[in-house]
């Protein structure tokens, strides 16, 4: 079963291809890298908490590449898992010098003013779309240099796409540890974000549309649609707070096909088993207590009390 454009919509398409290849041609320097490299910039500073000042006053260096590491932490990553030099990020001069002006100025501007200014809400809704536009550029980019690299390894591609797009959230144990922090258990791996889920499904639907499998769209249309996917739900992140729409089909896959069905029920069968144990048990004490309060009474009355007749028995209770 392929997916193919429908027919209703025909009159559009031509519309939509257009602003499709409009937004793949998207130049993303200066602005668009601006606009990560200021967020992975306050990503850090907001991780620092409110030791953010003076750490970085005492650690400038570990501050500015803990930055740096952020700021192109996908290309580090993509380029250990192709086995390329990791340092080639730093070739480019020009990036270089911007993030470490943003650096500069989001924890040493005069009165915090750049700081604030991010954290405005509209101009960091400003940011986070340009942002998202920047990451799925860089997605598919991914996607397509593994395409070169490797034609027919389905998973090198979906690995290089995801960590070009989710790279900062990957290597985030590695940016803490310059910091001198070893949180281990915030591992991207153990407890992944929808970003990184998001960055997945990109990367197998453009796998996918690569390859011909079961995706027919024009290249264009796919990466229209996937780009007002991560922006609309970036807004639902920031204006809704919508941690992870993911999770409830997560729950229910895991519970159908993860062994959370056949968990449930070996606890169903385990607690009606101890139930039936108790049941047994009480039922065993409350016969043995019968039997003896049977047997005891008998003899109270043999030494106790003499056997009597009726006839006695009304005369005693006369004389009462």
């Amino acid at each position: 079963m392929r997916l193919k454009w429908p027919s209703s919509l025909r009159m559009d398409h031509e519309i939509l291809i257009g602003a499709g290849y409009s937004a793949q041609r998207l130049k993303m320097y200066p602005y668009f890298d601006a606009a990560h490299y200021i967020l992975m910039v306050l990503a850090v500073r907001d991780d620092l908490g409110p030791n953010c000042t003076a750490f970085s006053r005492r650690h400038p260096l570990s501050c500015w590449l803990s930055s740096m590491v952020v700021c192109f932490a996908g290309s580090f990553l993509a380029n250990f898992l192709l086995g390329e030099p990791v340092i080639a990020v730093f070739k480019k001069q020009e990036d270089i010098l911007l993030a470490t002006l943003i650096w500069y100025l989001v924890f040493y501007s005069p009165f915090d003013l750049v700081y604030k200014l991010a954290k405005f809400m509209p101009i960091k809704i400003i940011l986070s779309i340009m942002k998202e536009c920047q990451r799925v550029y860089k997605i598919n980019h991914g996607v397509l240099y593994a395409i070169k690299l490797y034609p027919n390894a389905h998973l090198i591609h979906i690995l290089i796409g995801t960590a070009k797009g989710a790279g900062s959230g990957i290597i985030r144990i590695f940016e803490q540890l310059i910091r001198g922090v070893w949180a281990p258990t915030h591992s991207e791996i153990l407890r992944p974000t929808f970003t990184t889920k998001a960055c997945v499904i990109a990367s197998v639907l453009l796998t996918f549309e690569k390859s011909g499998i079961f995706i027919s769209l024009p290249h264009e249309i796919s990466y229209l649609g996937l780009l007002l996917f991560f922006v609309y739900f970036k807004l639902s992140a920031l204006l809704l707070n919508v941690a992870d729409p993911l999770l409830p089909f997560e729950n229910l896959f895991c519970a159908v096909f993860m062994g959370g069905i056949w968990d449930a029920l070996t606890r169903a069968v385990v607690a009606s088993q101890e139930r039936r144990n108790v049941g047994g048990v009480n039922k065993l004490e409350s016969n043995g207590t019968s039997t003896t309060t049977t047997t005891a009474i008998p003899n109270t009355t043999t030494t106790t009390q003499p056997s009597t007749s009726p006839q006695v028995e009304n005369n005693i209770k006369k004389d009462q």
